[in-house]
């Protein structure tokens, strides 16, 4: 062992990491540390009293009953990470290099943060009997029994989450109504041209998809809608969306953007010294974008906490800039997506989106930027290498859905 590596290691060995949150960044974040060789302490503080659990199975199979809970197979003591459940923060002080908990103060040395974000609630539903969200297992475990007593489900927000509850509902034999303000579904989320297909797969779910319907407000029973339509409701889901979950932060000097995500850097560092920021809670600069991402998806937490860890433990610094990829399953379709498409220049479609299987692939300039894949997880996988790799596309060729997505390349 080399004297600077000695070196490297004692200094390693008097430090602290804390990470806060206990989800999927906030551990991955932990384990990330210690498979790179942290010999520090690391210690993960979790508001929830659960052990950490991930978050995608609640909308599927935790929800119908199919498995108890979604707690990751980590061993935290193995690892000999310290896990504090059941532990809310209550502020940062970074002059002194202490967090402010229900339980007292907790210094660090180096801090994560990795709070996730929170749903968005629908206003006046505070204490209404009946309303949920799905966010945590707690919430799901409250809409076990309403799935099983078959009720008469309204879902608010035909996004993402929204979908994939809905599923669940059908699946479990409730009549389920979705209210969308907007004129489709996903509308947030993808061009008209794209989500309007979709709306279909309500109908052929045997699920109601009312769009333009605006909910006036919620009461014991029924949600009414603005044009004063009353939908009866055993039991209500709110899905219209999420924000970073950094309220907390308020006055500590950790600079936040307009949707309240913590602006870090390429390197996932605040505008703190000592404190990162990754996952939901987090956006950082894409070179590859040319624009700032927060990115809410389960890949995202995955994948950030190696470049935190990386960072906690290096002397060059290493700059994160995925490709973002997500997936969703609903009404029996799976969903992929890949990519940014904001900035794109031409779609190009594979396949008639009336069929059970799709893809549409977003163009810049020729280079592939951004791609969505009902029922093809081939032209996902390959889209994807294609997407990090910058490779120009013949658009004529990436139009037969029969051809290879990674034979379309343009010839150089």
């Amino acid at each position: 062992m080399s004297e600077q590596t000695a070196q490297e290691g004692t200094s390693q060995q008097g430090r602290r990491v804390v990470v806060v949150g206990a989800g999927m960044a906030g551990v991955q974040t932990a384990v990330a540390l210690r498979e790179q060789g942290f010999k520090g302490a690391v210690t993960v503080l979790g508001a929830e009293p659960h052990q950490p659990y991930d978050r995608p199975p609640l909308s599927k199979a935790v929800l119908l009953g199919k498995a108890e809970d979604s707690a990751f197979d980590v061993d935290f003591e193995t690892l000999g990470v310290e896990l504090r459940l059941g532990c809310e923060v209550l502020g940062l002080r970074p002059a002194a290099h202490e967090l402010d908990t229900e339980a007292g103060p907790v210094p660090y040395d180096v801090l994560v943060l990795a709070t996730g974000a929170e749903p968005i609630t629908l206003p006046g539903t505070e204490g209404v009997p009946g309303v949920h969200l799905l966010r945590t297992l707690d919430d799901a475990e409250r809409l076990r029994p309403v799935l099983a007593r078959q009720h008469d489900v309204v879902v608010v927000g035909a996004g993402w989450i929204g979908a994939e509850f809905a599923t669940a509902a059908r699946e479990a034999g409730c009549a389920v109504t979705v209210v969308e303000a907007a004129d489709r579904p996903l509308a947030g989320a993808l061009p008209p041209e794209v989500a309007a297909p979709m709306a279909g797969w309500y109908t052929d779910a045997g699920a109601e998809l009312r769009t333009h319907a605006r909910v006036d407000h919620i009461e014991p029973g029924a949600v009414v809608l603005a044009d004063g339509t009353r939908l009866p409701a055993g039991a209500v889901v709110v899905g219209i969306g999420a924000r970073p979950a950094t309220a907390w932060l308020a006055g500590s000097g950790i600079a936040l953007g307009p949707h309240g995500d913590v602006l870090a850097d390429a390197h996932l560092r605040t505008s703190v010294e000592d404190v990162y920021a990754v996952g939901d809670c987090a956006s950082f600069p894409s070179a590859r974008y040319g624009e700032r991402l927060l990115v809410h998806h389960w890949d995202n937490a995955l994948q950030g906490p190696r470049t935190v860890a990386a960072n906690i433990l290096g002397e060059t610094p290493a700059a994160y800039d995925p490709v973002p990829y997500f997936w969703s399953e609903q009404f029996g379709r799976f969903v992929q997506y890949a990519g940014h498409h904001a900035a794109a220049d031409r779609m190009v479609w594979r396949g008639a989106p009336t069929g059970p299987s799709w893809s549409v692939c977003w163009l810049r300039e020729n280079r592939l930027v951004a791609l969505l894949a009902v029922g093809r997880p081939r032209d996902l996988a390959q889209g994807r290498r294609l997407i990090e790799a910058g490779r120009t596309m013949d658009p004529e060729a990436m139009s037969d859905p029969a051809r290879p997505l990674k034979d379309a390349t343009a010839t150089p």
